[in-house]
């Protein structure tokens, strides 16, 4: 019946269970809200600071200089981490790596120049960004967040929670931005101690369920701080100091995370709560008699499994509460009934006694025992008063005042009231909701209250790039009217242009008819001319062929010549020798030596003749040579002549060809400048447009600016509707 918890421990908390098992649906309502609020807080936060990210690398990407500085370890990229530092306060460092794992800028000064290699504590969460992918990497040790400090926690050690994003350009990774959060406020998120349902005992806790990533944490194994680990969270043992179980003590040396794995002592595996949540994805156990935790004591709760976003392990999530003090209400009617039980058993006896007495002492007048009743009955029924109906009012007046406080709005939200005060009745229990309501309306206000100063923050730049881009856009109208003026003038010119080609397409075509008919004449006489160059040409050649004809007949005539002064050479050779022998004869040869000295003188004649004759032909040559050699070039440049015609006959003959050309050309001209007349026409009526669009984005940044003190006249006002309620700044979630 007790099953593990034995008699003595059982008896009790069976018996606190069977008074309230009207309670176990409430119960399981009050777990799976934990549960289910604790998770959704868990994934927000994380899409939240994810987006922080993301405004800083686009900060970063906007603006190339601040990149390149960053990369470069330069001053611009101080604003943007700051302003990003500002925003997300849980970030205790944002820093940024290049491709080879070199930290190039962090708000913490002294971590710049860190090499970061594949095998260092984050080289896998590296991994997965050189991959392209975000990764949520932790949680794990790491002395730097010691050394760097706390961001929202009070709690502070060396566990780190790494968000590291990716920057890839062109499908090339350039490195990671990267932002470290102490894994101490994820507690923080989960916990909220001063609204906390079970105060004594209740346990929001994280674990590993299935590592992807990180598999050298076992499953089971501790990743959020346990609110057991400090004195101030509970009335019992804590895990620094140690727990003491029947099994030993189970304690820590300098975190929760990492080093405590949530094992039953009295097993050491798993405790079924952690076991069943792993197996199942989920678990939810609020009935007699629980199952043993760490402690080895007796808890109810619910655990769930969840995936934080681009978290690749699984995580696994227990809200838990001591059997003992969920089921230890003991409800004002049980108080009231408890009483009246009394207060009928008293008047039981005192009949009892009276009846007695009256046995003994019959003289004893019957008024006695009426009044007796009747004192008793007052008695009783102020003891009821005073430990039933006046306790119950006066914690209705606490909880009147209290709610009265802040129903009207401008409360302290800093108050809380007091658990210890109430007895464990309905009363403690709305306590403890009003608390817990409190708590998260403080916790929304204080989200209220910073996102109002964002906003004002924002409103601020707001204002000022309205103002910057109000007075740009009041210059990029000046700059439109200008170029729209200068559009104009250009639309007239081109309108001259058009004008002027048409005309000159005109004149073109008449220039074009009186050549033609010119072209055509002067063809006509370049033709005339060239047929009587031709006709020179062939008398020409004639001429140098009789010419050719006369040298070699003077060249014959010089043979002939050379014979005949032959012929008078032997001639007066002979007449030589005749005159010997007519000498030698005497007296009958003298006749013969006169026909002899006439043949002689004859011979000479004839010789000196040839000479002359001779002389005569060398000169004739001469100048037959001579009348050869300009009969060749003038044939020569007849040929040339007749070439020119012909050439001159095929340039007028294409002339009128070119002419058709340059008319093609003019009209294509003239055809251009009616597109460019077209397009310049519709420049006119987008020139317009852009002119009253122009307009328009005056109008649009005066309503922005009018939209702008609108705004920063809401952010006024609900940071002084805010401000109204006294909070505690410091509060971690």
């Amino acid at each position: 019946m007790f099953d593990w918890l034995g008699f003595k421990t059982g008896l009790p908390l069976w018996w606190s269970y069977r008074l309230n098992r009207h309670l176990k649906r409430d119960v399981e309502e009050i777990f799976e809200g934990i549960a289910q609020t604790r998770m959704q807080l868990l994934k927000t936060w994380v899409e939240e600071y994810w987006s922080h990210l993301d405004k800083l690398q686009d900060a970063l990407r906007t603006d190339g200089r601040s990149v390149a500085s960053a990369f470069a370890g330069g001053g611009d990229a101080e604003r943007p981490f700051a302003a990003a530092r500002k925003r997300a306060p849980d970030f205790s460092e944002l820093f940024l790596l290049d491709a080879s794992g070199v930290v190039k800028a962090s708000t913490y000064a002294a971590h710049v120049g860190t090499v970061y290699r594949d095998d260092s504590a984050i080289g896998l969460g590296l991994g997965q960004a050189k991959a392209g992918r975000k990764c949520l990497f932790g949680p794990y040790t790491d002395p730097l967040t010691l050394q760097i400090g706390p961001s929202t926690s009070s709690f502070h050690d060396e566990v780190t929670l790494l968000y590291i994003s990716p920057l890839v350009e062109n499908g090339v990774y350039l490195g990671a931005l990267c932002g470290r959060v102490p894994n101490d406020v994820l507690g923080d998120l989960i916990q909220r101690e001063s609204g906390h349902v079970y105060p004594d005992s209740g346990d929001n806790y994280i674990f590993m369920a299935k590592p992807v990533l990180n598999q050298h944490i076992a499953p089971g194994t501790a990743l959020s701080r346990s609110r057991f680990e400090d004195l101030t969270f509970t009335h019992g043992d804590n895990l620094k100091d140690g727990v003491r179980t029947d099994y030993g003590i189970v304690s820590v040396k300098r975190h929760t995370e990492l080093e405590l794995r949530f094992t039953d002592p009295a097993t050491n595996e798993l405790h079924p709560g952690v076991a069943n949540t792993i197996a199942k994805g989920h678990n939810l156990m609020v009935e007699f008699p629980a199952y043993s935790d760490y402690r080895h004591i007796p808890v109810i709760g619910k655990g769930v499994t969840f995936q934080l976003p681009h978290c690749p392990d699984v995580w696994g999530m227990m809200c838990e509460g001591d059997l003992e003090e969920v089921y230890r209400i003991r409800g004002l009617s049980w108080n009231v009934k408890r009483m009246q039980l009394w207060f009928v058993f008293g008047l039981m006896l005192l009949n009892y006694g009276l009846f007695w007495l009256l046995r003994f002492v019959p003289w004893l007048p019957g008024e006695l025992y009426a009044a007796a009743n009747l004192l008793y009955g007052w008695i009783g029924l102020s003891a009821v008063k005073r430990k039933g109906t006046d306790p119950a009012i006066a914690h209705l007046r606490k909880i009147n005042r209290f709610i009265r406080m802040n129903a009207e709005g401008g409360g302290d939200l800093t108050q809380r009231l007091n658990i210890g005060e109430f007895a464990n009745d309905e009363m403690k229990e709305l306590a403890k909701w009003l608390n817990n309501m409190i708590d998260s309306l403080e916790g929304i206000m204080i989200r209220v209250k910073r996102a109002a100063g964002e906003v004002k923050e924002s409103q601020v730049r707001l204002d000022e790039s309205t103002v910057s881009s109000e007075r740009s856009t009041l210059r990029v109208s000046e700059k439109i009217d200008a170029m729209i003026q200068g559009i104009r003038l250009q639309l007239k010119d081109l309108d001259m242009a058009k004008d002027v080609s048409r005309h000159m397409s005109g004149t073109l075509r008449e220039l074009e008819e009186k050549a033609s008919e010119q072209i055509a004449v002067a063809h006509s006489e370049v033709e005339r001319i060239g047929d009587k160059m031709l006709s020179i040409q062939h008398k020409v050649e004639e001429s140098n062929r009789t010419i050719r004809s006369f040298l070699g007949t003077t060249e014959e005539i010089g043979a002939l010549l050379q014979t005949i002064e032959e012929i008078s050479a032997q001639t007066n050779l002979l007449a030589l020798n005749a005159s010997i022998e007519a000498a030698r004869v005497g007296e009958h040869g003298r006749g013969f030596a006169v026909v002899a000295g006439e043949i002689r003188k004859l011979a000479d004649l004839t010789k000196q003749s040839t000479v002359k004759i001779n002389e005569t032909l060398q000169q004739i040559g001469r100048k037959a040579k001579e009348a050869n050699e300009s009969m060749e070039e003038g044939t020569r440049v007849v040929i040339e002549g007749a070439t020119m015609v012909a050439t001159a006959s095929e340039l007028l003959g294409s002339a009128n060809a070119n002419d058709s050309l340059k008319t093609q050309v003019v009209d294509e001209v003239v055809e251009l400048m009616e597109k460019i007349s077209a397009v310049s026409i519709e420049n006119r009526k987008i020139s317009t447009e852009v002119e009253r669009t122009v307009q328009d984005l005056k109008l649009d940044m005066t309503h922005v600016r009018g939209t702008s003190e609108s705004v920063d006249s809401i952010t006024r006002s609900l940071l002084s509707v805010v401000e109204q309620f006294k909070l505690t700044e410091q509060r971690g979630r």
